[in-house]
């Protein structure tokens, strides 16, 4: 029998765990994952297993109580022991993990090992929302499955392109020079999934292609694609910068955080988890639920409808200001759980674009397809895509490549 060789990716969030199972020859997927609230009382786990393997594929509760990342990825090593039991002529090979901010040193996959894992870990303070439960993954991994070759792909790696004059501050240059401060990006393995998904649905070239990606979800974050690389993003050094999202406040004045430090008294740690756990969404909401602020928005909720006026506000602009910096634009692309689900949305951040070439059909964006779905008007003259995201495919394509496997 033949052997078929997979890669197991995972995506760590700050309360969720994605896992797939890969060919890495064709990028099938045999078996994939998700477990949802972590560290509440009754995190949710759902698998799905390709039909092939399904008889012997005993399925885990749907509920379960999951304290931590650590207790998660146990349980996913649970699936993968049930799986590699019954489904013969499989070999673990490769596993991918997710890591949000490559910081100064990373800028394509790297296989871990003890000092690239110290280099990560240094970069925490960065990435407080992310960073740890993508380090729980990679130890965890370490631990159950030694034998295994293991890459962390960075969240930071597409965003490589974008030139000095866009990614540097204007701030002292020993800020730069020294302490590595500049814009990095993140969500780049979500904007290089659909940019290349789009190349594909434009039947362009995707090095032809200028775009507006949008990763709308409790993150948020704009990209701007010139000729196929990113050009210009929304977040930042952290991915604290940019559009407002779920918990983290976007775009702000400097000064305000040394002046609520001033005036209250509160530690930079106490202001760092108040600007990326207390603010956005929940800040004006108390909940980062784009579904239920929409809903208490359609039921008269001023709370609600304010922050839909300033998130769409904020998209708005970088769309905006986006399309003036590209000159060009093929197409703008909605992704993310909000960009993708949220017509509403959709439909607000692109009104009033019209005189632009903006024009949205509003029947064709409330019946969306499985994975490509075109929304705009055919008066049209830029194209409004709505595509699904995959950055566990993404990161194995990336691996791949590293490893020269690549079809």
């Amino acid at each position: 029998m033949t052997t078929q060789s997979v890669i197991l990716v995972l995506n760590s969030g700050s309360s969720s765990v994605k896992y797939k199972l890969l060919q890495l020859k064709d990028e099938a997927v045999l078996l994939e994952g998700s477990i949802q609230g972590i560290g509440e009382s009754s995190a949710k786990h759902h698998v799905c297993v390709d039909e092939r393997f399904t008889d012997n594929f005993k399925q885990p509760e749907a509920t379960v109580a999951i304290k931590n990342h650590q207790a998660a990825f146990h349980v996913i090593a649970d699936d993968m022991q049930c799986f590699f039991n019954g489904a013969s002529g499989i070999q673990l090979d490769v596993i991918g993990h997710r890591v949000v901010h490559g910081g100064a040193r990373f800028f394509a996959p790297v296989e871990l090992n003890k000092d690239v894992l110290t280099t990560i870990e240094s970069y925490q303070h960065l990435a407080p929302q992310h960073l740890p439960g993508n380090i729980a993954g990679i130890k965890t991994c370490q631990e159950l499955f030694s034998q295994v070759r293991q890459f962390a792909v960075f969240d930071t790696d597409f965003h490589q392109t974008i030139p000095e004059h866009v990614y540097r501050y204007a701030v002292p240059d020993d800020w730069y020079q020294n302490h590595d401060v500049r814009r990095y990006g993140f969500h780049g393995l979500s904007h290089q999934y659909v940019a290349q998904q789009a190349a594909v649905y434009l039947d362009k070239p995707l090095n032809e292609l200028n775009l507006i990606t949008l990763h709308l979800g409790n993150g948020a974050s704009a990209c701007a694609i010139k000729n196929g690389q990113s050009f210009d993003t929304s977040m930042g050094f952290t991915p604290l910068q940019g559009l407002m999202m779920g918990n983290r406040s976007g775009d702000l004045d400097a000064a305000v955080p040394l002046y609520i430090q001033e005036q209250t008294g509160i530690s930079a740690e106490q202001l760092e988890h108040q600007l990326n756990f207390e603010s956005g969404l929940v800040a004006i909401t108390g909940t980062h639920n784009m579904a239920e602020i929409q809903h208490r928005a359609e039921q008269g909720d001023k709370e609600a409808s304010l922050a839909i006026q300033m998130y769409v506000h904020q998209l708005r602009r970088y769309i905006g200001a986006y399309m003036i910096s590209l000159g060009r634009v093929d197409a703008i692309i909605f992704t993310g759980g909000i960009g993708e689900n949220a017509a509403m949305i959709r439909a607000l951040a692109c009104d009033e674009l019209g005189r632009y070439g903006v024009v949205i059909n509003a029947e064709n964006n409330q019946k969306l397809k499985e994975t490509v779905s075109a929304v705009h008007h055919l008066r049209s003259d830029v194209p409004i895509l709505v595509i699904k995201t995959d950055e566990e495919k993404q990161i194995a394509r990336n691996i791949a490549i590293q490893l020269n496997l690549n079809k």
